[in-house]
């Protein structure tokens, strides 16, 4: 259901980012699951846009896990109307990644 919420809210606000029905379901079930659709859409805003990732959605980019983080940005960039900035997303994404894990470790718990 949160994953459905994610696509739907995600194609809705940026119409590149629809999934096609043959695209590997796997990797939605297994990442997009993992944070909440506002963060979500925060990071990606980041990523693809001119938003600034908030620092709870930091948090949850950090729990949610760089293996997922990496896989879904490129997922994402390689989309037809995106592939051309591929280089700069994926660049983008490893900012964004390492301004999240920062962030975090800032405010653990020493």
């Amino acid at each position: 259901m949160v994953s459905f919420v994610i696509l739907f809210v995600a194609s809705t606000c940026i119409p590149s980012l629809a999934v096609q029905e043959n695209e590997p379901k796997k990797l939605w079930d297994q990442c997009v699951v993992k944070i909440s659709p506002k963060c979500a859409l925060n990071i990606i805003s980041q990523v693809f846009g001119s938003g600034v990732v908030s620092i709870p959605c930091c948090q949850e980019l950090v729990k949610e896990g760089k293996e997922c983080h990496d896989t879904l940005v490129k997922y994402i960039a390689e989309r037809p109307s995106l592939i051309g900035n591929e280089s700069k997303y994926l660049q983008k994404r490893d900012e964004v990644w390492a301004h999240c894990v920062s962030v975090s470790k800032a405010l653990s718990p020493a």
